[in-house]
Order: C-alpha cells, then sequence, then structure tokens
C-alpha cells in the first residue's frame, strides 16, 4: 500500500519542498498550514507519518505531538526545530516524538527519517476470535530473552516496547551485571532499525589516545601508523544502533566532540576536511549514576541531558527475586547446550532456596558464574548446597557493609584462580593431554575444553 505523510508549517515554501522530496519517494502527500488544520486532517484521515514543525501562529508542534501521543500512538511524529535549538528537540523527544531534524532541513537525512519511521507502520495481521487467557502484549517481539515476570522486570519489559518506537537517545542505568547491555540490545531488534548494525563499545576499555580514531576514524597518513583509512564506530553503526557502554568514563575532551557528534549528526574522521554525516540512535549505559558527576563538573550537563532523554532503570537481581528460579533453569540450560552435556541438571529444593537468598552483589553476572561452578562440582546431575560454594544468607539479612561486599568479590576471584590452577595443574600431570587431564578432574572433555576457553589457557 502507499503510506500517507501529513506534514504540518506554517511557511509555504517549506510545504512545498517537503511535499515534492516526500511525493519523489512514492509516498502520498496532505500538508497543512497549521495546527487546527492538521488536526482537522488527522480526524479526517490516516496517516502512517507525521512531520511538523515547532512553531506556527495557531499553535506549537509540541502540542501536536503530545495530541498525536494521546490520540493516534501508533503514529511516528517528527518535529522540525530551528537551528541551534537543541533543548527544542530534546524536549518533543521526551513527550513522544519519534524524531527530529533541524532547518535548514538536510533532505538526504530526512529521507532517511521518514524510511525508518515508515518501518514501524508495517500492518500487524488482524486477530480474530476472542482474546486468549493467555495473550501477553509482551508474549512478543523476542522480549522473552529478558527472562522473567516479577513486577519489577515487566514494567521494564513494557518500557522497552515503548522506546523501540522512537529514536529518542535512552540512557540504561543499573548496576553492573544487571544487563544493561540485553535491555539495549532489544530496544535496537525491537525497532525499525533491526535489520542495520548494533555496535556496543565500552568506553572504559578504549585508551584515551586512540579515543578520537576510534569513534571518527582516521585517514590514511593523518598520524604516524596511520597505514590505511578505517572507519570509526559512528560509521560502523551507521543506519542502526551505537551503544556507548559505560558513557561516565569518557574524558572530558571526547565529550564535547561525541555532544557534536550526536547533534550534527555527522563526524569529522582524523585528518579529513569534511564532515561525514552519520544516522545513528544511540543508547548509552553506565552502573555510575551520571548526575552526581555532572555537579562534580566530571561530566558535562550538556552531553548528559542529550543522552539522557529518556532513562531506563534496570531492577537488580535483589529486587526481582521471584525471577531467579526462571533464570536459573535458563541458564542451566544454556550451560548445557554450551558445554555439550546430554542432561541438564536439577537444582534440588534447599540449593534453590540458597540462591534465592543469596546476596548476589553481581546481580545475574553473578549468578551464573555460581551455576557454571555448581555445574562443574556437582554429582549424580544434583546441585545440591555444597555445589553453590556460597555463604548462607536470609532475604532478611540487613544489606552488607562495602568491606563486605568486596570481600564476596574476593571470594569469587578466589575461587577462580583456584579452579584456574586445578585446570593448569591436571594438565601438567597429564603432559597436556585433554582427555586424560578431563578424567583426572571428573569432568567431561567439552566441559575442560570451555574451561580453558574461559580461564584462556592455552
Amino acid at each position: 500500500m502507499q503510506h500517507h505523510v501529513l506534514v504540518v508549517d506554517d511557511e509555504p515554501d517549506i510545504r512545498e519542498l517537503l511535499d515534492l522530496t516526500l511525493s519523489r519517494m512514492n509516498l502520498k502527500v496532505t500538508t497543512a498550514e497549521g495546527v487546527v488544520a492538521a488536526r482537522r486532517a488527522l480526524a479526517s484521515g490516516t496517516f502512517s507519518f507525521c512531520l511538523t514543525d515547532m512553531k506556527m501562529p495557531d499553535g506549537s508542534g509540541l502540542d501536536l505531538v503530545r495530541e498525536i501521543a494521546d490520540k493516534y500512538p501508533q503514529l511516528p511524529v517528527a518535529v522540525i526545530t530551528a537551528f541551534g535549538k537543541v533543548e527544542d528537540a530534546v524536549l518533543a523527544l521526551k513527550i513522544g516524538a519519534f524524531d527530529f531534524v533541524s532547518k535548514p532541513v538536510d533532505l538526504s537525512i530526512l529521507r532517511k527519517l521518514v524510511n525508518t519511521a515508515l518501518k514501524l507502520r508495517v500492518e500487524e495481521p488482524p486477530k480474530t476470535g476472542a482474546p486468549s487467557e493467555h495473550d501477553s502484549p509482551l508474549a512478543d517481539d523476542g522480549l522473552d530473552k529478558l527472562t522473567g515476570s516479577s513486577e519489577a522486570i515487566t514494567k521494564c519489559k513494557v518500557m522497552i516496547k515503548k522506546l523501540a518506537r522512537s529514536q529518542a537517545p535512552i540512557l540504561v542505568s543499573g548496576e553492573s551485571g544487571s544487563g544493561k547491555e540485553l535491555a539495549a540490545r532489544l530496544i535496537h531488534d525491537l525497532g525499525p532499525r533491526v535489520d542495520q548494525p548494533f555496535v556496543p563499545v565500552n568506553c572504559g576499555a578504549i585508551p584515551t589516545e586512540l579515543m578520537e580514531s576510534e569513534f571518527f576514524g582516521h585517514l590514511k597518513g593523518s598520524f604516524t601508523g596511520a597505514a590505511t583509512d578505517k572507519e570509526g564506530l559512528f560509521q560502523a553503526a551507521d543506519g542502526g544502533t551505537l551503544m556507548l557502554d559505560e558513557v561516565a568514563d569518557l574524558p572530558l575532551h571526547m565529550q564535547v566532540k561525541l555532544l557534536r557528534a550526536i547533534q550534527e549528526k555527522a563526524v569529522l574522521p582524523i585528518g579529513a576536511r569534511q564532515e561525514v554525516p552519520v544516522d545513528v540512535r544511540i543508547v548509552s549505559a553506565s552502573h555510575r549514576a551520571l548526575r552526581p558527576l555532572v555537579e562534580a563538573g566530571e561530566f558535562r550537563s550538556d552531553l548528559f541531558f542529550r543522552l539522557n532523554v529518556i532513562e531506563l532503570p534496570m531492577p537488580s537481581l535483589m529486587d526481582r527475586r521471584d525471577d531467579i528460579e526462571l533464570l536459573a533453569q535458563r541458564f542451566l540450560k544454556e550451560i548445557t547446550d554450551q558445554w555439550e552435556e546430554s542432561e541438564i541438571p536439577v537444582i534440588s529444593d534447599q540449593a534453590m532456596k540458597t540462591l534465592k537468598d543469596h546476596h548476589y552483589t553481581g546481580n545475574v553476572r553473578e549468578l551464573i558464574n555460581i551455576l557454571q561452578r555448581a555445574v562443574t562440582l556437582c554429582e549424580n546431575n544434583i546441585i545440591e548446597i555444597d555445589d553453590l560454594m556460597l555463604e548462607q544468607a536470609t532475604v532478611n539479612e540487613p544489606e552488607p557493609a562495602l568491606s563486605e561486599r568486596d570481600e564476596d568479590q574476593t571470594l569469587d576471584t578466589y575461587i577462580e584462580d583456584i579452579e584456574k590452577k586445578m585446570l593448569e595443574d591436571a594438565l601438567v600431570k597429564a603432559r597436556y593431554n585433554k582427555t586424560r587431564a578431563a578424567d583426572s578432574l571428573g569432568i567431561s572433555f567439552r566441559s575442560f575444553r570451555y574451561k580453558l576457553k574461559k580461564f584462556g589457557i592455552d
């Protein structure tokens, strides 16, 4: 079917330019000279996309965005903002706009924006028959990758589904190991950019002197060692999503350059004289609260407000204890598949209670490590309390002090060091015959091979 687009702008020249541009994309276009005319058009027709100016004599584009979000929630609406008015664009995104484009309108950027928005309008097949008690708005689209049915994780799933329909920058917050990257991937996978790249980058893992080259790329000969042209992360994610993990670790000089790249939707490779346009959605993540860093002068306030248009807080495992049993069953299956074992171990009732009562400093990631250890140590394919190697705790115990948390983390590291040494010793005694070494430890060859890879033992 031919998509129908509504263009709202009080300037006749702009309306004519947009009408011509969109019509050449084989789109049916209706124009409106203001908010009142736009309301009449919306009431009398069905549209796939709406593009509106911010300021018009008879009303505000922001008011129109609010009305569309309320009355026509499936209709993507983008706003046209004046040059340099970033705060207007941010406000529009907060109240439900799909995206924005700045004046003077770059027609190539506009075409990409429209094509992305129209992907949201693929018609769903009509439902037939009475709704089933098993029907759920979350039982599709891959949201089952976020395991659990607790209140905390259900709220999170609902928000992810909403955020996937927008292009607003998202800040995913939460403790380490709480699933921030998984949430970012789901926002990408459920959105219109799913067929384009998802590029995650750990900002704290890039050496400061290489950051600009890594993010924006460089030209051959632009500095010593630049033997060839190199594409940056922004270019690699063009058309898709760039996830800035641990964004709080960015040094101040890179924060300035990143802000410009996001606002201008273009990057300047090292050694280049002309900026390269890029179309990326930014999803950031941090286990550190950014606002205190802003107040301390360690993080730019303008970048913070640009990244934190909408915040998605990820619940800790302590906030979703009801999900622990489902998570444990899922991870046991994944571990068994990875290790190519024939049977999934069973967790005894006492061991499951211990898992539910444990104080998790490392969240879901810690639960996975505990289960990997338990699978290695358990006998007769049954995981007992001793196989978990945990201090028993109760839910009602007070939260451990920071020093106690550090001790928990040190215990995990200590146990991993012991496990690694056992593997190395077994290899030496078996004269580096992996099959004999695995037999001496009482584990399968596949489990042994997996552990060698896990600990980087060559």
